[in-house]
């Protein structure tokens, strides 16, 4: 299976479709960078990670999407561009709105926390990877978030990352009804993506997530 290159005229993004082509509305993951792909070549995203685990599978049972974002910019400046394209996938491609995976690594992991806290009933589940952890969440935002089960991985030799915060964020989130897991690797470093979005165990549960309400979309 290949990605294709799109734009929707706002953001670059990779996008691949469900490859049996079943007439029932199929899960999507959408994944959001790090902060070295940042730029405006979209090959870069193919080289590892998520974009590569797709770009070499032969067949996936669901929707894909990397938007890709300029240099120097985060992904909170542009969460409500991710919202539109997300908006426009679903409308365009056969996506089941309540089966939205964000998942994201580094840079992209904290674009998830921050778009997750303004629409938490548009996600059925988020993954963060090798990514800092939200220490400015109150407690309310920290319970909106509590009904999006999470699964967070992080490298134990991560240099970048201390691994208390993880876990005290994880505590926190508990603490509220929060349904997470962490799984760390001991021997990783920052840059575990391929590893961990490879994992079979990790690609069942992408699409074996479900949102029992979902917002509807106008």
């Amino acid at each position: 299976m290949s990605v294709e290159q799109r734009s929707n005229g706002s953001l670059p993004y990779l996008f691949s479709s469900v490859s049996d082509n079943a007439s029932k509305p199929a899960p999507l993951v959408l994944f959001l960078h790090g902060g070295r792909d940042r730029g405006t070549d979209l090959n870069v995203l193919l080289k590892w990670g998520l974009p590569r685990f797709v770009d070499l599978s032969d067949s996936l049972p669901y929707v894909f999407a990397a938007p890709q974002i300029p240099a120097e910019q985060t992904w909170a400046d542009r969460a409500d561009d991710v919202l539109a394209l997300l908006d426009e996938l679903i409308v365009s491609q056969p996506v089941d709105p309540a089966r939205v995976i964000l998942a994201g690594f580094s840079l992209g992991s904290a674009g998830i926390w921050h778009i997750a806290a303004l629409q938490s009933d548009r996600f059925a589940g988020l993954v963060p990877v090798s990514g800092r952890v939200p220490k400015t969440l109150e407690d309310s935002e920290l319970t909106a978030l509590k009904d999006i089960p999470v699964q967070i991985f992080q490298g134990g030799q991560d240099k970048n990352l201390p691994i208390e915060d993880t876990e005290n964020f994880v505590e926190r989130l508990r603490k509220v009804g929060g349904k997470v897991d962490l799984t760390v690797l001991p021997d990783g470093d920052h840059f575990i993506a391929d590893e961990v979005y490879g994992d079979p165990k990790l690609q069942q549960w992408l699409i074996s997530q479900k949102r029992r309400e979902i917002s509807v979309v106008a």
